[in-house]
């Protein structure tokens, strides 16, 4: 099985994510009886779904409506191409008043908060007005704003002008702002649906949403799955590394298929939110192996702005496991962490 590739709650750019940040799964074809395999559209992309069954029964059509209203509840929520999600109302909220949020909602802003931190502000999911500005967002076209603009839209992003209040279960918003949780939301999809799995009994599974990807147990081989990670070309599927991992989540930030050129300037959907702009940098490839789908969605989002030599210092001390890959004149440079030699074959 091939996965699909990363990103959003977002249609039209998530289906750009979805070549962007794709992670190939490698076929795990065996001697053990057949997995059951799932999916189906959600988020701008698709989701995969494999269950390998043990003394469980799986009912696919059972299977199939549970996993679709997990996804549903998620959209309804975090959809910022959906005028009616949770996101939009929230964005079009006046500054200063006190909203009402869901569990959900809650839990991926104060993740992203802490990304953000840990970052020093290389992540921000209120990057929506210049995701908009820079021609990536909903219905938008590319364009190269002037300097003006740029510092106009600078004022509205700051998620730390977000007060956020957990025992209430609301935040509010202190200047206009517009939250983007399409750099989270489909980990956080696809860990929601791992959990729901494990409540429905199953042990060994693959969960992938437009290439954010978790597993458990075992494969259909009887053996660990086996992820590859992708050479960062905009046509080429070839991958340059596999990893091999059970109980852990894998997210792909690329920068190497959702772009636009102009007058041979190349302009990144990756923007980095301290600046304003397109990153302009080697690192065109970070893959990050984590605990949480969430938090490794965020994190190969927040590197990928970092570049190559800060994104290397950050997941040393953040202790991450993470796969960089730039590219230079004589081709191109592989970094990597300590923390994920032990899932490299």
């Amino acid at each position: 099985m091939i996965s699909a590739a990363n990103l959003s709650a977002l249609p039209a750019r998530g289906q750009h994510l979805l070549l962007a940040f794709l992670l190939v799964l490698l076929a795990a074809c065996g001697q053990a009886p057949g997995p059951v395999t799932l999916q189906g559209p959600t988020m701008g992309t698709r989701y995969h779904v494999t269950l390998v069954a043990g003394s469980e029964t799986i009912d696919p059509a059972q299977m199939q409506a549970g996993i679709d209203a997990v996804l549903d509840t998620i959209e309804d929520s975090m959809s910022s191409w959906r005028d009616d999600s949770e996101i939009s109302r929230f964005n079009r909220a006046p500054p200063g008043k006190w909203w009402p949020v869901s569990a959900g909602f809650l839990e991926v802003f104060s993740l992203a908060r802490q990304v953000t931190l840990a970052s020093d502000g290389a992540y921000d999911v209120s990057v929506a007005p210049l995701v908009e500005l820079w021609g990536f967002g909903p219905g938008a076209g590319a364009s190269i704003p002037g300097q003006a603009q740029i510092d106009a839209a600078m004022q509205r992003v700051g998620e730390a002008y977000v007060d956020m209040d957990v025992p209430g279960q609301r935040l509010r918003k202190q200047r206009p702002l517009a939250l983007d949780f399409s750099s989270i939301a489909k980990g956080y999809g696809v860990d929601k649906l791992g959990q729901w799995l494990e409540q429905q009994g199953h042990v060994n599974y693959m969960v992938e949403i437009g290439g954010e990807i978790r597993v458990r147990g075992h494969s259909p081989r009887g053996t660990p799955w086996r992820i590859a990670i992708e050479k960062p070309e905009p046509v080429a599927r070839e991958a340059v590394a596999v990893l091999e991992i059970t109980d852990q989540a894998v997210a792909t930030s690329g920068d190497y298929r959702n772009f636009f050129e102009v007058d041979g300037v190349r302009y990144s959907h990756s923007i980095d939110p301290r600046k304003g702009r397109p990153v302009r940098h080697q690192l065109v490839s970070v893959t990050v192996v984590h605990r949480s789908t969430t938090l490794a969605d965020a994190w190969a989002t927040a590197l990928i702005v970092l570049g190559p030599e800060q994104a290397l210092k950050t997941a040393l001390r953040e202790s991450l496991a993470v796969y960089l890959i730039s590219r230079e004149p004589g081709g191109l440079r592989v970094d990597k962490t300590p923390a994920i030699e032990t899932y490299l074959q």
